[in-house]
């Protein structure tokens, strides 16, 4: 699990860098990667990129994963700090997306060392 970790750490890194192409490269061709603005998921690289490059407009998240586990089928699930602020950095009032702060389980299944699917889930 430890190269896999090593994988999503640095998902994680190029995620708050905002660096779209350094995650990217970590990621399928057809990967399907979950929609935590409206729900549902974008299907491929560029669908990712056009998901992010909206988000990111729109507010400025940083996530912090605190811990890793596999389950039972084999994904891996990060539990996640997901901070969410307005583009000046302040906290955000009145958002009408479903992003939000809050701690949740981000799933990860890896084919060949890559992020093929990405689901989130509400933290127990």
């Amino acid at each position: 699990m430890t190269d896999d970790v090593k994988v999503l750490e640095g998902l994680y890194d190029r995620f708050n860098a905002r660096d779209i192409d350094g995650v990217l490269t970590a990621l399928t061709d057809d990967v399907a990667w979950a929609n935590g603005m409206d729900g549902g998921h974008v299907h491929g690289r560029e669908a990712v990129r056009a998901y992010w490059t909206r988000q990111w407009a729109m507010v400025s998240p940083h996530v912090e994963a605190v811990g890793f586990h596999r389950t039972a089928e084999g994904a891996i699930v990060a539990e996640v700090r997901q901070s969410v602020f307005d583009l000046e950095g302040k906290p955000l009032q009145g958002q009408t997306h479903g992003l939000k702060d809050k701690t949740v389980g981000h799933v990860f299944h890896l084919r060949e060392g890559k992020v093929a699917r990405f689901d989130i889930q509400d933290a127990a």
